[in-house]
């Protein structure tokens, strides 16, 4: 990564947790932080918007970028590729401005080793049955992608140790101010 004075945040945890949701309140209660496009090899969801949800890319372009080295971070997750575009993170904290990373539990890993002076908040839910019912709920997949995110989420759960913050998402405007909290925190830090 550049030397810069922007900090990197990332924010991992179960698919279905409510990452995009906290994301998407913290960015409107924080200035001066942005939030990191990924790319993704998955189909774009009804909603979603080139270069603004996701860069989407086919299987075969992603696969170059990786064997390029343009990715802080990638993973493989049912299926389908996500990353983390290198160039458009060194952009921001080349300028100086914090940068958001809303990724998966296997790339956070891979940024705490390319990246070591981020910060990563684990996003947990209450409890496993509060996981599974919000994954059925968004109806977004069929119910064999969401048996595989299940079995994924229970080995994700086991790696919270590895990271700096754990934030139980059971209630979510408190969820939200424990995240904004502790990116203010992190801001304020002595080194």
């Amino acid at each position: 990564m550049a030397s810069s004075k922007g900090k990197v945040f990332v924010i991992t945890g179960p698919s279905g947790v409510g990452k995009g949701t906290v994301v998407e309140q913290v960015l409107k209660k924080v200035e001066n932080i942005y939030l990191s496009v990924s790319a993704t090899t998955r189909q774009k969801r009804q909603g979603e918007k080139e270069g603004v949800n996701y860069f989407f890319k086919t299987k075969e372009e992603f696969e170059r970028m990786i064997k390029s080295d343009e990715f802080l971070e990638w993973a493989e997750f049912a299926g389908d590729y996500y990353g983390s575009p290198k160039f458009s993170i060194n952009n921001y904290l080349s300028c100086s401005k914090d940068i958001l990373l809303e990724i998966e539990v296997q790339g956070a890993k891979q940024v705490k080793v390319k990246c070591p002076e981020s910060i990563l908040i684990f996003l947990a839910p209450p409890n496993f049955e509060a996981l599974e019912e919000r994954l059925i709920k968004r109806q977004t997949e069929s119910i064999e992608k969401v048996k595989v995110r299940l079995k994924k989420a229970t080995q994700e759960m086991k790696e919270v140790k590895l990271f700096h913050y754990l934030v139980i998402n059971d209630n979510l405007p408190e969820a939200i101010d424990n995240v904004v909290g502790i990116i203010r925190a992190e801001r304020c830090r002595i080194k």
